[in-house]
């Protein structure tokens, strides 16, 4: 593992709501985020999307299961485990997912997150899980 991704997967162990100064370390401060929920740009808009995101969970934690490197170009695995008050009870809820991370000077350009939504959160919600299973029903018995 290089050392610009194993600083990358370091951070996000470390990462919460006290340590946001940390993205300055990975980040360019032009950086491109994706994931299949919101898309910013710039270093000040990922502070707000993180400090969001962490504002609204118990906790999160990502665990790094493989990595793939080519020149500029990263793709880590992993699963994310996270609590939210409302959603799921308030349990635990694992979301496996990767990351496409581009790289220029050592620092993260371009980062797009791929997981699936329904797993994240649609099919922990009671009233939207018992649509989205009525439509798998249907979806099935063609």
């Amino acid at each position: 593992m290089s050392e610009r991704v194993e600083q990358f997967v370091a951070m996000y162990q470390r990462l919460d709501k006290n340590s946001l100064s940390l993205l300055d370390d990975i980040y360019d401060k032009d950086i491109h985020f994706m994931d299949p929920l919101h898309e910013v740009r710039g270093l000040d808009s990922l502070y707000k999307y993180f400090a969001n995101m962490y504002a609204n969970v118990s906790s999160c934690a990502f665990n790094i299961s493989e990595f793939y490197e080519l020149d500029e170009t990263a793709f880590i695995y992993w699963t994310m485990t996270y609590r939210h008050p409302r959603i799921n009870g308030g349990r635990e809820v694992e979301v496996k997912g990767h990351s496409l991370l581009r790289f220029a000077n050592d620092k993260v350009i371009f980062h797009r997150d791929y997981f699936d939504v329904g797993e994240l959160l649609y099919r922990r919600l009671p009233v939207i899980n018992k649509l989205i299973k009525m439509i798998d029903k249907r979806a099935g018995s063609s």
